[in-house]
């Protein structure tokens, strides 16, 4: 059990080390290996998809109360980027209004982030738009 554990912090620092050599800041490292904000949602009330033009997969999962995100969660098919990105994008919406999550700019995303490498850049327009789309999706149906 302890070699397994050894064997898991040193992955993840080789990890931490190349994603720190390509341009990603601490925090986007963080949401990557931890992923907080993962997997599916039980009794979700909207579910939707988008795959970006690179091919990264997200799937958005909203839970919605009262017009409020009450939570939100992502699965993600992609890079390091992708998975960061709506990792805090997931931060970033919970608690609001459908109305402000909707308004919640890549920028933003960006700033949470700290940095991603530029070529990275749209893998936040998609984790935004895999958003908005679930809640025009939630909106049309409720």
């Amino acid at each position: 059990m302890e070699n397994k554990l050894a064997q898991e912090q040193t992955d993840q620092a080789a990890i931490r080390t190349m994603l720190t050599g390509s341009g990603y800041a601490d925090r986007a490292i963080d949401y990557y290996l931890n992923r907080p904000n993962e997997g599916p949602l039980e009794d979700a009330d909207q579910i939707s998809e988008m795959t970006g033009p690179c091919g990264d997969t997200m799937k958005c999962y909203l839970k919605v109360e009262d017009g409020r995100i009450r939570d939100t969660r992502f699965q993600v098919l992609g890079c390091p980027g992708a998975i960061s990105a709506a990792m805090a994008l997931a931060d970033l919406a919970r608690g609001k209004t459908l109305d402000e999550a909707k308004e919640i700019k890549d920028q933003q995303v960006f700033r949470e982030l700290i940095d991603i490498p530029d070529q990275k850049q749209h893998c936040i327009r998609l984790s935004v738009e895999t958003l908005q789309k679930a809640i025009d999706e939630y909106s049309e149906t409720h």
